[in-house]
């Protein structure tokens, strides 16, 4: 069975996460992109080759010859288009964070669940081989009890236009939507545990919007965590770090391993070092997601999985002093 995806909107993690990865994908198509600038959708499929041209995300959702779509647009707008893509009876795949906030996250489960589609949130590292291993060392028991778990992600500052929809409060933007999204999703992957905010800070790049975020969790299990992400570092840092009572585990670049990537596990006295394929981790999550579309297998990234994450958000937020999205 062909899965037919269209593309809303000509963002830029399109290309990665969906123009390039579906040819690397057995059955799975880009037939359709839509921009509510025809000119930019045009440029967009000529320069990609993608057959089919919309003027508008109404149009896309409408189109018979499309299976599902894609959702690469601005935060605040996802829960909007994921319900409507639904209510037309096409499966989504969108982007994290999966919503502006936890009610919204909701609203679009909701959704999904009457309808009886697919709605699965796109938290690419998750699916690469790296992030399996990952799975192994943890459920081995090799680490012991998890004590302590600390990640970050943190982009050059120069790197960010002071105009980038990350900046944008009526976007719902923010490092913690946009980066710490990743690192606190790690968090409670590993733990496997809903956490307690203990407290958090934010560096602000414009009122109510955080260009940079510190937090420290609390799991039910005694477990604790510690994440930083930041759209305004001095350079590129991304890490995992698992410390248990047996071992520990340190990861750089758990979540675009692609770019190069090494894996460090100690045990017992002795260390192991490793690293991975440098397969995008755009390529695994486009294979699952047209898996699930033709009803092989369930969602690694469930509907409540995506709800908790963005509950986590928002209770973040407010520790920070900050409302959440909206």
């Amino acid at each position: 069975m062909k899965v037919r995806v269209g593309i809303l909107g000509c963002a830029r993690i399109a290309k990665s996460a969906m123009v390039d990865a579906a040819p690397l994908v057995q059955g799975l198509e880009v037939v359709a992109v839509a921009s509510r600038d025809g000119a930019k959708a045009r440029t967009y499929a000529q320069k990609h080759g993608i057959a089919g041209i919309h003027d508008s995300y109404e149009v896309l959702i409408a189109d018979p010859g499309i299976d599902v779509v894609y959702i690469p647009l601005p935060n605040g707008l996802h829960a909007r288009w994921a319900i409507r893509a639904l209510n037309a009876g096409k499966g989504v795949l969108c982007e994290k964070p999966f919503a502006a906030n936890a009610h919204a996250a909701t609203r679009m489960a909701n959704c999904a669940r009457t309808v009886g589609l697919p709605l699965m949130e796109a938290v690419h590292y998750r699916f690469h081989p790296l992030a399996r291993f990952v799975d192994e060392i943890i459920l081995s028991g090799r680490l012991g009890r998890i004590e302590h778990i600390d990640s970050g992600l943190e982009i050059p500052g120069k790197l960010v236009k002071p105009d980038d929809i990350r900046f944008q409060p009526d976007l719902a933007g923010g490092a913690m939507m946009d980066l710490g999204t990743y690192c606190l999703s790690a968090l409670r992957w590993i733990a496997a545990e809903e956490p307690k905010i203990i407290a958090a800070s934010a560096a602000l790049a414009a009122p109510e919007v955080d260009s940079s975020m510190r937090v420290r969790l609390a799991f039910p299990s005694g477990s604790e965590g510690t994440f930083r992400c930041s759209l305004a570092a001095s350079k590129f840092r991304v890490w995992l770090t698992v410390t248990g009572s047996n071992g520990s585990l340190h990861i750089d670049n758990p979540f675009l391993p692609q770019l190069g990537n090494s894996v460090t596990v100690e045990t017992n006295g002795e260390s192991s070092k490793m690293s991975f394929e440098q397969t995008p981790t755009y390529v695994f999550q486009a294979a699952a997601f047209a898996a699930v579309c033709r009803g092989e297998q369930s969602p690694l990234i469930t509907l409540d999985d995506s709800i908790a994450n963005m509950e986590a958000i928002d209770a973040i937020y407010r520790a920070a002093g900050l409302s959440p999205r909206s």
